[in-house]
C-alpha cells in the first residue's frame, strides 16, 4: 500500500492541531450552514467559549450572535464573501467584555476547487491599543487625527458608547469632525460593516425632508413617479447620522420623536406602518438647551437624542494637534496627486499653530491646500499661507500675554521658583519678556 497509513494520517492531523493550538491567533472554521467544525485554543482564550460548547453548532447561536457583527457575510439569504477580506472589529466575549480584534476571513476550497466553508483568523489587539494610547503613541483613531488629551478622551468615549445602541448626540463647532465621530461610533460597534447613512437636515428642502427620511409611495405628490425608500429604511441594520438636527421643523421633530420612541414610521402617502432596525446619532453646532428654551426644539426630543452626549473640542483648545493635522493633509495631497508635497517651514508652522481656526479642522485642510498651490519651492513659507493667518498672527502676538497667562498660574510658578522670574517663565512656557509685561499689568501680583 503506497502513501501514508491511516495511523500516520491520524498522527499528522493531531500534530497539526497541536501546532494550531499554539498559535497566537484565534482560528474558527465553519461550513456554509455556519456549523463550526474547528475552534483552536487561542479562540477559546479570546472569546471565553470552550470548543466543546461550540463545535457542530451554528456560530451565531454558539457565540451569542454574529461573531463579525455587521460585517458577517452569512446573515442574509446568500453568502456574500470574497476570497479573502481583512478588517478590525469588536467582538463580545462570553463574559460580556468587548475586545478589539484584527480579523482575516478567507474562503476554503476542496481538492476540486469548490468552496465549502470559511476560515476566520483573528488576533486580540485590545491591550496593545490601550498601551499605545497610554504611551501617547496613538495619533489617530478611526480616521480622526488627534493626540491631545481632550481628543484621547473623545476616542475613549467613542469606544465606550460603541457597545450600546443608545442614541448619541455630538456637539461641536463647524468643522470639528462631527460626522467622523459618528462614523467612528458606527465602525467600532457591532453594526460596523452595515450601512452608515448621513443626513444633513439643514441642506434638505422643507417640502422634501419627510420623503428623504421616511420615503414615499408612487403618486403621493407631484413628481413621485415610483415608490422610494427613505434614509431610515436604507440604513436597516446600520446607523443613521442626523447632522444639523436643530434645523428640523417642529412638525418633523414630532415624526422623528415617534420613530425614536416606537421604531415605526409611514412613508409619505403610505398607509402601511414600517419598522427599521437602526441606531440614531445626531449632531449640531447649536446649543440644543437654548433651542429648547427658545421654543425651537422639542424638549422631549432633546432628551431622546441626548442620551449620551459627546462634546468635540474646538481646534484652538487642542493646538498640539495642528502639526499632526498639517502632516496628515500634506500626505493626503501627496497620495491624491502622485507627487510629494512641500514641507512647512518652522515660521509657517508657527503661524498655523498661533491661528485660532474658527473653521477648525476643515479650515486647516483648506489652508494646507491653498499653501501647496502657492508654494514654488520645497518649503511652504509664511508668504504662502492664506492672508488671514498673517493678520491674526500679529494680533495674537499683541494679545498673547493676557490670553496665555493668568494670575493663579503665575503666582504658583513664582512660589515654586522662589521669585525667580526666569525660571517661572520656563515653567509657564513663555519668554521672560512676556512674563515681565504680564507682571507690569498686574503690579499687585509682582509685589506679593
Amino acid at each position: 500500500m503506497s502513501g501514508l497509513s491511516l495511523n500516520n494520517i491520524v498522527v499528522n492531523v493531531k500534530n497539526l492541531e497541536r501546532i494550531l493550538d499554539n498559535l497566537k491567533d484565534g482560528i474558527i472554521a465553519h461550513d456554509f450552514q455556519r456549523r463550526i467544525f474547528y475552534f483552536n485554543s487561542e479562540a477559546e482564550r479570546i472569546t471565553g467559549y470552550s470548543r466543546e460548547n461550540v463545535i457542530g453548532k451554528d456560530c451565531h447561536e454558539a457565540l451569542g450572535g454574529p461573531f463579525c457583527g455587521g460585517r458577517c457575510s452569512f446573515c442574509g439569504d446568500s453568502v456574500n464573501l470574497g476570497e479573502t477580506t481583512s478588517y478590525r472589529t469588536n467582538i463580545v466575549t462570553r463574559q460580556g467584555e468587548t475586545r478589539t480584534v484584527e480579523m482575516t476571513v478567507s474562503m476554503m476550497r476542496d481538492d476540486e476547487d469548490q468552496p465549502f466553508g470559511v476560515l476566520a483568523i483573528f488576533r486580540d489587539m485590545t491591550d496593545l491599543i490601550e498601551l499605545r494610547r497610554r504611551a501617547g503613541e496613538e495619533v489617530s483613531f478611526s480616521n480622526i487625527i488627534g493626540r491631545d488629551v481632550k481628543m484621547l478622551d473623545v476616542f475613549q468615549q467613542v469606544r465606550d458608547v460603541a457597545d450600546y445602541d443608545f442614541p448619541v448626540h455630538v456637539f461641536g463647532e463647524t468643522g470639528t469632525g462631527k460626522e467622523l465621530v459618528a462614523a467612528a461610533i458606527h465602525n467600532e460597534s457591532q453594526r460596523g460593516g452595515g450601512p452608515f447613512v448621513p443626513i444633513n437636515c439643514g441642506a434638505l428642502p422643507e417640502n422634501l425632508i419627510e420623503s428623504e427620511l421616511f420615503g414615499h409611495v408612487k403618486g403621493s405628490f407631484s413628481g413621485a413617479v415610483r415608490d422610494k425608500k427613505g434614509r431610515f429604511e436604507l440604513a436597516e441594520g446600520g446607523t443613521v447620522f442626523l447632522d444639523e438636527v436643530a434645523e428640523l421643523s417642529l412638525e418633523m421633530q414630532v415624526k422623528l420623536l415617534r420613530f425614536l420612541q416606537e421604531g415605526t414610521f409611514e412613508k409619505v402617502g403610505g398607509e402601511k406602518t414600517l419598522t427599521a432596525n437602526v441606531r440614531v446619532i445626531s449632531a449640531t453646532n447649536k446649543d440644543l438647551k437654548k433651542e429648547v428654551k427658545g421654543g425651537r426644539f422639542r424638549e422631549d426630543l432633546y432628551y431622546r437624542l441626548n442620551v449620551i452626549p459627546i462634546n468635540l473640542p474646538p481646534l484652538r483648545d487642542r493646538k498640539n494637534d495642528i502639526p499632526l493635522l498639517v502632516d496628515h493633509f500634506l500626505d493626503k495631497c501627496s497620495m491624491r496627486h502622485g507627487r510629494k508635497s512641500p514641507d512647512f517651514s518652522k515660521e509657517a508652522m508657527s503661524r498655523m499653530v498661533a491661528y485660532t481656526w474658527p473653521g477648525n479642522v476643515r479650515e486647516v485642510e483648506n489652508a494646507v491646500q491653498f499653501s501647496i498651490v502657492r508654494c514654488k519651492g520645497k518649503h511652504i513659507l509664511p508668504s504662502d499661507l492664506p492672508m488671514e493667518l498673517g493678520v491674526v498672527r500679529e494680533e495674537s502676538v499683541k494679545r498673547g500675554p493676557t490670553r496665555k497667562l493668568d494670575e493663579n498660574s503665575v503666582r504658583e510658578s513664582l512660589v515654586k521658583t522662589g521669585g525667580n522670574k526666569a525660571k517661572a517663565a520656563r515653567i509657564l512656557g513663555v519668554g521672560r519678556a512676556t512674563l515681565y509685561r504680564f507682571l507690569d499689568d498686574h503690579p499687585a501680583l509682582a509685589e506679593e
